[in-house]
């Protein structure tokens, strides 16, 4: 079995695999957490995806273990033609490779919701073409908050109103329906410019616009770990 790893921002996730199938998830906090689940697993070979550190940093925290650690110059399943590769975020790259092994030679929109809300648009040719980046929905609460004298730090609900009876209630609908407003919008910049388009979601803030988001979409919370395998066994 192999061990896939996407470091992000706010936590470690590790999916152990067989072959391309999915056999167990975990998070985790720290890296001795991570440590200890590799001793644990003893993976034939792992893959690091990970926004929140260097590689040669990662690589020195496994002496002597069988570890990838992805960047834009590991070998790739598909084309880049971002035009400064050199700081294209790991999960990027495997959100990317994950929506290509869902869906071979399709256009593929993939929108990562998590500390950012990324867009990446895969062509049917296999092109990495680029997207955008945008503030995920505990950066705008935050920001709100910390930018502001007065306004509270407001946590995220499921439930949520289009008209905001509250100051919490308000910023609730700022935050949330003006995401899903962004999305939708540019959903369908993307449908225009790209024929028969599939758009995938992903990333730990995608269960709040399941039920908002009604156009013909994939849900695949673990993207980012199918694709890290999918670049590893390629």
């Amino acid at each position: 079995m192999n061990l896939a790893i996407d470091y992000g921002n706010s936590l470690i996730k590790a999916g152990l695999f067989t072959s391309y199938e999915l056999q167990e998830r975990r998070e985790m906090v720290t890296w001795e957490d991570l440590k200890e689940l590799i001793a644990k697993l003893q993976p034939e070979q792992t893959i690091i995806g990970s926004v929140a550190e260097r590689p040669e940093s990662i690589l020195k925290r496994f002496p002597g273990e069988n570890v990838l650690v992805l960047t834009a110059r590991t070998p790739l399943p598909f084309t880049i033609k971002y035009a400064t590769p050199e700081t294209l975020g790991a999960d990027r790259l495997a959100a990317i490779a994950g929506a290509q092994l869902r869906f071979p030679q399709q256009n593929s929109l993939v929108i990562d919701i998590g500390t950012c809300i990324t867009y990446d648009i895969l062509t049917q040719e296999n092109e990495y073409l680029g997207g955008a980046i945008s503030p995920g929905l505990d950066m705008k609460l935050r920001a709100l908050h910390e930018f502001t004298a007065q306004l509270p730090l407001v946590g995220m609900e499921n439930e949520v109103e289009l008209i905001g009876d509250s100051t919490k209630n308000s910023i609730l609908s700022g935050v949330v329906i003006g995401s899903e407003a962004e999305m939708r919008e540019i959903i369908r910049m993307y449908c225009d410019k790209f024929p028969d388009l599939r758009i995938i979601v992903c990333g730990g803030g995608s269960k709040y616009f399941e039920s908002r988001l009604n156009e013909n979409i994939t849900y695949a919370p673990d993207l980012v770990l199918e694709g890290l395998i999918s670049i590893l066994n390629y």
